[in-house]
């Protein structure tokens, strides 16, 4: 791991730690990250990094806004230290669901996010499950698209549950592709719950599509779980359907808004999510389970400096490729 050089601003120093631990690094690089007293971002590298190939980690996390110019100033020093590469290790991007015009006179955030990344210098790009796969296509620079998959399913194939008193569920329609890749790996039959939008900001969660669900035990799939709003009218859907237990599973545990009293509340045994954003102690609760990341980023990580295929880590564990 000769000229490998890892770095870690404010948003998830835990992650960062996890992943120098796996590579053996006794710790992440020495870094010094701030704000002056009328509020900017401050950054200084304090070792040498003149050739080397850097990794910054620091997922957009709320506060984004803060998160994401820490890691614009950290690639731009590293930039002007001469590093040969940087890669910004995004475990999440923020900005992710604005990727498209869906009426007149808004943004794509999502593009103008990674075009400011890649104008920093960023010379490539290390995230997971995003919340549109295409918006890899945003980015001018490479991206390395991991996913989540192979640890949640690990959690759930030590609760030994037997594939005929299992029922995978698409939260919505949008998540179908996901369900279906949880189905081919743990078993048991697909349910979709029919989503309808009220409104701008309310849904309806009618009607249960496949199943059997009455008895079983439901496994529930996201990509994030952000006010908790749709995910917990999925599990009322469900519950109502007849299912013993719930469990959801999300990657990004974005958790803003009533989202903490919403999970509390509804009919869910567990929730469990990935340290791609760092769960702070107010915001977990007794039916929180959390899954480290750290060992995927960290062989990426490894593989990306050696230049050897990302994907077939994917291959290896019979999960889809990264892209």
């Amino acid at each position: 791991m000769r000229g490998l050089k890892i770095f870690s601003g404010q948003a998830n120093p835990a992650l960062a730690r996890e992943i120098c631990n796996y590579l053996k690094f006794p710790s992440p690089g020495r870094i010094t990250v701030g704000k002056f007293p009328d509020g900017e971002n401050y950054c200084k590298i304090d070792e040498d990094v003149r050739g080397r190939d850097v990794f910054l980690i620091q997922p957009t996390s709320p506060p984004v806004n803060d998160h994401l110019m820490e890691l614009l100033i950290m690639i731009d020093s590293c930039k002007r230290a001469s590093a040969a590469r940087v890669t910004a290790v995004m475990p999440y991007f923020g900005y992710a669901r604005q990727d498209r015009k869906d009426e007149g006179r808004v943004p794509i955030t999502a593009k103008l996010v990674a075009n400011v990344i890649t104008r920093a210098g960023a010379d490539r790009v290390l995230t997971m499950d995003l919340h549109a796969p295409q918006i890899q296509g945003f980015f001018d620079v490479p991206v390395d698209h991991l996913y989540a998959a192979p640890v949640l399913n690990k959690h759930f194939r030590d609760m030994e549950i037997p594939a005929d008193q299992m029922v995978i569920v698409s939260p919505d329609e949008g998540s179908i592709k996901r369900a279906i890749g949880h189905v081919k790996r743990l078993g048991g039959p697909l349910a979709i719950v029919d989503k309808r939008r009220a409104s701008p900001l309310v849904t309806k969660q009618a009607n249960i599509i496949g199943g059997p669900v009455d008895g079983r035990v439901a496994l529930m799939f996201d990509d994030m779980i952000s006010t908790a709003g749709s995910i917990c009218g999925a599990a009322r859907a469900v519950h109502a359907a007849g299912a013993r237990e719930i469990h959801v599973a999300a990657t990004h545990a974005v958790f803003c808004g009533e989202a903490l009293q919403r999970l509390q509340e509804a009919p869910i045994t567990s929730v469990v999510i990935t340290d791609t954003i760092a769960l702070k102690a107010e915001l977990s609760l007794p039916k929180i389970r959390v899954c480290s990341v750290a060992p995927l980023l960290a062989e990426a990580i490894k593989r990306i400096h050696h230049d050897q295929s990302i994907s077939q880590m994917f291959v290896e564990s019979d999960e889809p490729e990264s892209a």
